[in-house]
């Protein structure tokens, strides 16, 4: 871990102290496991499997669904919702098994615009294939939502841009998967114009951006599911953190950041 990130991390967990604590869903972000790309969101599988048990052992793993439905009700809601973004091969042939190892649900948002296209995912690396994905959903474990087609950052997309492109990935996952997606995941975690969020609420029972703390019963709008971003120099002691809700002054800091990082990308 450099330098900066132990000082970012460290703030952030010292943050969380003065943080009024809500118990609530946290829905943790991933990306990669086991690709080798050195990269931060490539997680090594065994501390993957780690992180997996003691969500395991926590009796708190939840599907998405289950963490809407905490949601939508009168009490307080909890537990923990693995998600994976993009669709990658190590998502069917490290993730999976890993997942089936621990009885761990998990919900992909994919990109369907790189499957089957010989092109690589935003993440780098080699795109799963229709038919690995759909013997990885046979599994029970495995629910897909959207990612939009072709990773298209809705916040500056024209809305008829946006409308064909989440139309295509919602009739591809249906072609394919024979279900329907249910759920979507912004590229990138950034917010989307006024209209292009109205297309994603005619289309999806919810939608994740960013956050890096709990989603609150009673306080959580369900198209704007707060997800916390798990990283190789997250350890088991800042994953714990982010389980229980904490790190928040982290992903501010990385909003600020993306403005600068994505200001002239479309994908």
């Amino acid at each position: 871990m450099t330098r900066g990130r132990r000082a970012l991390k460290a703030a952030a967990r010292f943050a969380d102290r003065l943080r009024v604590h809500r118990p609530g869903v946290v829905v943790l972000l991933y990306h990669r496991v086991g690709a080798d790309t050195g990269s931060e969101v490539d997680l090594p599988p065994a501390l993957f499997d780690d992180q997996l048990a003691a969500i395991a052992a926590s009796g708190r793993a939840c599907t998405l669904a289950e963490a809407l439905d905490r949601l939508g009700g009168d009490g307080p809601a909890d537990g923990v919702v693995v998600t994976f973004d993009d669709g990658t091969a190590d998502f069917v042939d490290r993730v999976v098994p890993a997942l089936d190892r621990h009885g761990v649900p998990a919900t992909l948002y994919l990109a369907t615009g790189f499957v089957g296209a010989g092109t690589e995912p935003v993440s780098g690396g080699r795109a799963l294939s229709w038919s690995a994905l759909a013997d990885a959903c046979s599994s029970g474990l495995v629910d897909v939502g959207s990612h939009t087609h072709g990773h298209l950052l809705l916040d500056r997309a024209t809305p008829v841009e946006a409308a064909t492109d989440l139309d295509r990935s919602v009739a591809l996952i249906g072609e394919h998967l024979g279900r329907v997606a249910l759920d979507f995941a912004y590229p990138k975690a950034i917010a989307p114009s006024a209209a292009n969020g109205a297309l994603v609420r005619e289309r999806f029972r919810s939608a994740a951006l960013a956050g890096t703390r709990a989603n609150v019963a009673g306080r959580t709008d369900p198209y704007r599911l707060c997800r916390s971003p798990v990283q190789v120099s997250d350890g088991m002691g800042y994953f714990a953190a982010k389980v229980a809700g904490g790190m928040a002054l982290e992903d501010d800091l990385r909003r600020v950041l993306n403005r600068v990082r994505y200001a002239g990308a479309r994908t």
